[in-house]
């Protein structure tokens, strides 16, 4: 495993506890004197007063009560810099960071250096997605004043997160200037040293944390990681190991020391290892998510295999294993074994469905649509009441324009799920295919009433009524409605210009059409609407250009276009 994968796969410990200074209960300080005070029958009413009921009302879970009182003790003292910022933080308790905005703004241009309200905005800008502001915040904070620890950790964090390693190195090396014993500065700094290829100073800095913090686990996986990558299995051994002394039932541990010995060539160790790894999955299936994150997310499929086999010494019929080494098999380009290690995965499996599909689609990826039909069938016979099979099994059907053995078992997926949508659309798209555009009308009307936003049957319907030339208004609407959910794709562009040049209107439709063929150039049925729509306008030369490049792009009726261009032709 190199380091970057570790960098974006690794358990990542995270060292920030709360942003100083911007806590919305505990510690507050007493309001200032005097305390504006009004006068009612039964009691005084006072800012104070109303600061305790707004708190009494957000522990009762009343956000809007709670603000519309600190709201009220607001105008009661409109001055105070701790009301406000109390306020901006029930904004964002109800994620309003914009109304938390304008209220810390206000005070930032009174109080520019006011280091709560710094901090709360730079919180504000990090939940509105807008790092750039909050790291201006945030290093405003640290300039003003560098006894605020944990802004430096989240500063640090912000620029990690961005892959701007000098800028979150210099403000790790401030931490540990001003704090020696930050473990976490020192930590972070050996990953960055670690990620710019310097594992001499990575060495030495996560070897400091492990000084300033024994048990800290994490540093030694870093090590031996960074031995690892050395070629220096020994002392990765070692540090494995010792994370082990500490911890004997840590897994990740016991997997990486286990492919260490295997490194080494020490097979035998390496196997009771693997194989008491593989037992252990039967019961514990956190060895199962510590596989897939170290080693099958970071594609590290080589080394995956090796273990997972070895793990199957030890629970040779574990469906769980047998699956992953299905996974690995694949990515390593073993599609025919990883077919097989898929097809041993038990129906009572809960990765059994994942198997099964992913090996249907293997052999489609293999083109061998009728092993994949066949080995759906199966498996249906297994899962008799699992509809996701009848949709990839009905797609199938239809890439070998099988339509009748395809409706059929969409339909029969539809008898066992009725709001599955997906099925409805593909028995849509299916009908079409085959001729029956009022039935396939109906499939994608089906497919709205469960999902009304869906734009692919939206612009399904909107396109059929267009090609078939009726009911034009609808199909606009409907075309329109599902150009605002996708309003970049160039399939529902090209169907909003095909209701106009239904409609006669050529020169509406035109820069639809050139737009929907910037946006997918290479689709054959765009590019002859083009030409289409280029001959109605009396634009010769590019309407015949526009019909080549649709032969040219694989249009399936090539025959009806090469009539259109010798129709053109001089």
């Amino acid at each position: 495993m190199t380091m970057l994968q570790r960098v974006k796969h690794y358990l990542i410990i995270f060292f920030i506890v709360s942003i100083a200074g911007c806590a919305l209960t505990g510690g507050r300080p007493p309001l200032p004197d005097p305390i504006p005070m009004v006068e009612t029958r039964d009691r005084p009413v006072n800012a104070y007063y109303l600061f305790s009921e707004a708190h009494l009302s957000l522990k009762k879970g009343n956000l809007d009560h709670a603000i519309e009182i600190m709201q009220q003790a607001l105008k009661l003292d409109s001055d105070s810099l701790y009301l406000k910022r109390e306020l901006a933080g029930f904004w964002l308790m109800k994620k309003d960071s914009t109304a938390a905005l304008e209220i810390i703004d206000e005070i930032l241009i009174s109080h520019p250096d006011d280091i709560e309200s710094l901090i709360l905005v730079g919180r504000i800008h990090q939940h509105l997605d807008q790092p750039r502001a909050a790291i201006k915040a945030y290093s405003r904070v640290i300039a003003l004043d560098s006894s605020q620890r944990n802004i430096y950790l989240q500063l640090g964090r912000m620029y990690i997160d961005r892959e701007q390693w000098d800028p979150a190195k210099q403000v790790y090396e401030q931490l540990v200037k001003n704090f020696p014993g930050s473990y976490a500065g020192y930590f972070f700094l050996g990953r960055i040293s670690a990620i710019n290829g310097d594992g001499k100073t990575a060495r030495a800095y996560f070897e400091k944390t492990l000084v300033l913090e024994p048990e800290l686990v994490e540093s030694r996986f870093e090590l031996g990681a960074l031995y690892e990558a050395d070629k220096n299995y020994k002392k990765a051994a070692s540090v494995y190991s010792e994370i082990l002394k500490q911890d004997p039932s840590n897994i990740q541990a016991t997997i990486a020391l286990g492919n260490i010995f295997h490194q080494q060539g020490s097979k035998k160790k390496a196997q009771q290892i693997f194989a008491a790894l593989g037992r252990m999955s039967l019961e514990d299936k956190s060895v199962i998510r510590i596989m897939v994150r170290d080693y099958l997310d970071t594609r590290n499929f080589e080394v995956a295999n090796t273990i997972i086999q070895g793990m199957l010494k030890g629970a040779p019929d574990s469906s769980d294993l047998k699956y992953l080494a299905g996974l690995a098999l694949d990515g390593m380009g073993k599609t025919e074994a990883s077919i097989e290690q898929f097809k041993q995965v038990a129906p009572d499996s809960r990765f059994f469905q994942n198997a099964a599909v992913h090996a249907a689609l293997l052999y489609q990826e293999m083109e061998q649509i009728q092993a994949a039909i066949d080995f759906l069938l199966e498996t249906i016979e297994k899962d008799p009441q699992n509809p996701e099979f009848r949709l990839y099994l009905g797609s199938f059907y239809e890439q070998v324009e099988a339509y009748e053995n395809s409706v059929k078992v969409l339909k029969e997926g539809v008898a066992l799920d009725p709001k599955n949508a997906r099925l409805y659309f593909r028995l849509g798209v299916v009908y079409d295919k085959w001729g029956e555009k009022e039935d396939s009308i109906a499939a994608m009307r089906q497919v709205l009433r469960l999902d009304p936003e869906n734009a692919n049957a939206l612009n399904y319907i909107g396109y059929t009524y267009a090609d078939m030339g009726s009911n034009l208004d609808e199909a606009e609407q409907l075309i329109r409605k599902a150009l605002e959910q996708k309003p970049d794709d160039g399939y529902i562009t090209d169907s909003l210009a095909w209701v106009y040049y239904k409609r006669g209107q050529y020169e509406k439709a035109l820069p639809l059409l050139e737009q929907a063929a910037e946006l997918v150039p290479d689709d054959p049925i765009v590019k002859e609407h083009l030409g289409d729509v280029y001959n109605k306008l009396g634009m010769m030369e590019k309407a015949l250009e526009s019909y080549r490049q649709s032969i040219e792009n694989g249009h399936s009726d090539k025959a009806a276009v090469e009539k259109k261009i010798r129709l053109l032709a001089p």
